[in-house]
């Protein structure tokens, strides 16, 4: 009987599909459920003989691969608190994770324990100094989950820290598990499906995209890094049925020369999430790749997706879908949260519901500021409705330019600027303006051979949209600054115009 916890969530899919291949690592190595389950009773059985137990926390800073994956589980399974950590992050931030987390432990690649001191006991994947390895986990006495509560804290998902430190959301065992039981749900996960993917599995996204095989049967295909050649390679070699990733992957893999002889025949639905994603791309993406293309919203604070599409309902591009199962909504005037936006106008996006974090660790401020009394979440995206209740994000509310009083949303311009066949990627952002307080500037990717100038944007721009919107410079670049998700950072833009 499926568990609305994730500390059994291995042990029953062991239970269900056995040696049905669970994972396979491009390059590496290929498991089942009943050998990662395995792998994750000793790595339990081991760390409880090293004191490491109910509640407490332990860092997970390792690539995609089987490790991370046993090793998550084997944590769960204890009742032990997983506070994952993306393999691109740097030493300075893990090490603040782990403080600011009150850790117990870390499990880290080798070359990383001499920046992490020695506050904590450390694994590492190869052999370190002053570090357990991680093999000798492997060697332990198997270990079946202990009792925990669907209540109980599992796991504390640190933010990305745009704005300065990074706040840890704690999730329930029950809030994750409402989160990737509805996706798998609207998303129709089965047994029968390959999923392709290089979403980092400390990511919420990419954490349910993994979590939702272990409850519905599928294989999981995984790179340690996203490669848009090697992605395209892989779906015709696996036989994908399921591709799921962010915009810029989609992007690079469009614009890619393997593109025309790629074989996507497989492909049944893919996914995009991160970040709002263009029209004009989202079309691109559906013709080429033959499928549909299910948009979706979630945040670190809800545990990973919590609005999206499936592959049943029309198709609405541009729109992030309905909410899941559980999951509640409301649009909030932006000058006056206390009251709903009308409907067709724009609003800040609330929701409350189980999936929904608790509140941030340590960070009773954070916690009042985010979440009002009423047990709703302000997400700082805005966002409007139509009468069908499909959600549309316009921008985050933090993104938003000022011009001469006008409000310009980043998000629209990429949308009209993107419908240029020369464009492949554009992000805007504001510039400071001594007369109208801030501008709008494009950041633009070329096609490759393109010979587009600043004045056919311009001119593009100016056939869509009003005069005070048309951005006032253009800067085209090689690339976008991106975070470790793939997520463009337009608070990192303006470092390209140096």
């Amino acid at each position: 009987m499926v568990e609305a916890k994730i500390s059994t969530l291995a042990f029953k899919a062991r239970q269900r599909f056995g040696a049905k291949v669970a994972l396979t690592v491009a390059g590496g190595a290929t498991l089942s459920f009943e050998e990662i389950d395995d792998k994750a009773g000793r790595i339990a059985g081991a760390l409880a003989t090293r004191g490491i137990g109910s509640g407490d926390r332990v860092v997970l800073h390792l690539p995609n691969g089987w490790q991370w994956v046993a090793a998550y589980h084997a944590i769960a399974r204890l009742g032990a608190v997983v506070v994952p950590a993306n393999i691109l992050l740097t030493s300075e931030e893990v090490a603040f994770i782990a403080e600011d987390a009150q850790a117990t432990a870390l499990i880290v690649p080798g070359e990383r324990r001499g920046a992490l001191g020695g506050q904590t006991r450390i694994f590492t994947l190869g052999k370190a100094d002053g570090a357990e390895d991680f093999e000798a986990l492997l060697a332990g006495e198997y270990r079946a989950p202990v009792e925990c509560a669907p209540d109980d804290l599992f796991t504390i998902g640190y933010t990305s820290g745009t704005t300065g430190k990074p706040k840890g959301a704690t999730m329930t065992h029950a809030g994750l598990f409402a989160s990737l039981a509805g996706t798998a749900t609207i998303h129709v996960r089965t047994r029968d499906d390959v999923v392709l993917t290089s979403l980092p599995f400390p990511h919420v996204y990419g954490n349910i995209v993994l979590n939702a095989a272990f409850l519905a049967g599928s294989r999981i295909v995984t790179t340690p890094r996203f490669d848009a050649g090697e992605s395209l390679r892989l779906i015709g070699q696996e036989k994908a049925t399921l591709f799921e990733g962010v915009p810029t992957m989609y992007y690079q893999m469009l614009a890619h020369p393997d593109m025309a002889g790629a074989d996507l025949s497989s492909l049944t639905r893919c996914t995009v999430g991160g970040q709002t994603m263009p029209t004009p791309k989202i079309e691109a993406v559906t013709r080429r790749f033959g499928c549909p293309l299910l948009e979706l919203w979630g945040m670190t604070e809800v545990a990973g997706p919590a609005i999206t599409h499936s592959p049943y309902w029309p198709a609405r591009p541009g729109s992030i879908g309905l909410p899941l199962p559980g999951l509640e909504v409301r649009l909030a005037e932006l000058a006056d949260p206390r009251r709903d936006a009308v409907l067709g106008e724009a609003g800040e996006l609330m929701v409350r519901g189980a999936m929904v974090t608790k509140g941030y660790w340590r960070n009773a401020k954070a916690t009042a500021e985010t979440i009002d009394e009423d047990g709703w979440l302000s997400t700082g995206d805005i966002a409007r409705a139509d009468a069908d209740g499909y959600l549309y994000v316009v921008d985050r509310r933090k993104d938003m330019i000022i011009t001469a009083g006008y409000n310009v949303y980043p998000a629209e311009l990429e949308q009209v600027i993107t419908m240029h066949p020369d464009v492949v990627m554009v992000s805007v952002a504001g510039v400071a303006d001594d007369e109208k307080g801030e501008l709008a500037q494009a950041f633009v990717v070329r096609r490759s051979g393109s010979v587009l100038s600043e004045d056919d944007v311009v001119g593009h721009c100016r056939k869509h949209l009003a005069a005070y919107k048309v951005p006032r410079r253009v800067v085209f670049v090689e690339d976008l600054p991106r975070n470790s998700t793939g997520k463009i950072m337009r608070r990192r833009l303006g470092e390209l115009n140096a």
